[in-house]
């Protein structure tokens, strides 16, 4: 898809700090952070959404050793951190790609809203 937002921050037409990066997925921080350390994982194959995933264990499983890694790096896995993947617009998917939200960095409440 040429006009994804997503996929545009892949292909480097629009700016995004980079956190890691490797063959299957990108990981970015989130422009408007909902906690002091809040990246954003996703695909590199534009993928809709959870739902539109045809091999959830290769592409989730990519996401979520990022997301480990990144956690590290960012010196929150010792402490706690949260993933979410939002899926459809009652589930508050607002980017039709899927990502995967990292959250951590302060006490994160529940339920979370």
């Amino acid at each position: 898809m040429t006009d994804c937002l997503f996929c545009r921050i892949v292909r480097r037409e629009i700016p995004a700090t980079v956190v890691d990066e490797d063959a299957q997925c990108l990981a970015f921080r989130d422009i408007a952070p909902q906690a002091p350390v809040h990246i954003l994982v996703i695909p590199k194959a534009h993928t809709a959404s959870l739902d539109a995933v045809e091999d959830p264990a290769g592409v989730v499983g990519a996401m979520a050793r990022m997301a480990q890694r990144v956690a590290r790096a960012e010196g929150i896995a010792g402490t706690g951190y949260r993933t979410v993947i939002n899926t459809g617009a009652d589930g508050g998917q607002t980017v039709g790609h899927l990502h995967l939200h990292l959250l951590g960095g302060r006490d994160l409440a529940w339920p979370p809203g």
